[in-house]
């Protein structure tokens, strides 16, 4: 499924069963919320790792509704400028970019 297609079935599933479509700070804080939930689920080695990172997407693409952002073209262009990113180690041997894409 590309992101397009799940980010307009997960708003259609928001307005069916009356969950937030407005607040945009509370649609943050559940975002953070379920992050915790996925960290949790990792950190414990919890079954249902894979459907609490689902939600983290989920909440992700609501929000990018909110604002009227098409997610899947954003995340496109993200990793493409990604691809041309390059980095180098610093004296700690930390990755630091050398140009910006």
């Amino acid at each position: 499924m590309e992101i397009r297609s799940a980010q307009k079935l997960a708003w259609e599933n928001k307005h069916a069963k009356g969950f937030n479509t407005t607040d945009i700070a509370l649609e943050f804080g559940l975002l953070t919320a379920e992050v915790g939930e996925a960290f949790t689920a990792w950190r414990k080695n919890l079954p249902d790792l894979g459907e609490e990172l689902a939600d983290v997407f989920l909440y992700l693409t609501a929000l990018a509704q909110m604002n009227d952002i098409d997610l899947d073209h954003e995340v496109a262009q993200k990793i493409e400028k990604n691809t041309r990113r390059t980095y180098a180690p610093d004296e700690r041997g930390v990755p630091i970019r050398t140009n910006d894409g």
